[in-house]
């Protein structure tokens, strides 16, 4: 098994040993009060960006996204709770955005999600920011539950996107995660297999006091 220092010295080579331009191509968390300070309407809209951008091609949406915006009512959470079946009806003849139902039902389920919540935490984003950094799978598992069309790497794709730090199981994560020996075997979309990559991010955290979303790039990099 590998250990951070070999680890750091496969994405070094990666980045042919330029170790500035190396450290540059990391993400970066967010600290508590950022997360805090984030309006509801900016969690919710980056939940409907990376809902939308699932199994789709990033950059058409991307592209649409002023006209989201318009669309969801900038995605103010007590507005689009609240969306009638009519307003759905009209959201599907607006050629401004990406016109599938399930994912814009989706949008309108997560508004209730994060308003509900909102209400009980004085803000999503202290609920977001209070937590705790060891048990990242239990809040990708909360959003999976609480929320809609959350799975997979779509909650955590948002959390990364609003600065909570995070972990991802992308493909190359995953190659890096058992070709290093840091995990015996692994399925990603279990909750078994979760707890397995996360412990081992934990360790690599303890040995090098590195964010989880910097290892996990990190990770990427060295297959």
């Amino acid at each position: 098994m590998k250990d951070f220092h070999e680890l750091y010295d496969l994405f070094l080579q990666h980045h042919e040993n330029d170790e500035e331009a190396a450290l540059a191509s990391l993400p970066s968390a967010a600290g508590i009060k950022a997360l805090r300070a984030l309006p509801d309407d900016r969690y919710l809209s980056q939940m409907a960006l990376c809902i939308f951008q699932a199994g789709f091609v990033w950059r058409v949406v991307i592209n649409k996204w002023d006209g989201f915006e318009l669309a969801f009512s900038h995605f103010k959470p007590t507005a689009v709770a609240h969306f009638s079946d009519d307003r759905i009806d009209e959201l599907m003849q607006d050629t401004g955005i990406i016109r599938n139902r399930q994912k814009i039902l989706a949008v309108r389920e997560n508004a209730a999600f994060i308003y509900l919540q909102s209400q009980k935490t004085e803000g999503f984003g202290r609920w977001i920011s209070d937590w705790p950094a060891e048990d990242t799978v239990g809040l990708w598992q909360e959003l999976k539950k609480r929320g809609s069309r959350l799975g997979g790497n779509t909650g955590p794709r948002m959390l990364r996107l609003v600065g909570k730090d995070t972990f991802m199981l992308t493909e190359d994560v995953c190659r890096a995660l058992l070709r290093h020996g840091l995990v015996s075997d692994l399925s990603p979309t279990s909750m078994g297999g979760q707890r397995k990559a996360e412990k081992a991010f934990l360790d690599l955290q303890q040995q090098s006091g590195w964010s989880l979303c910097m290892l996990s790039r990190m990770l990427a990099f060295t297959v």
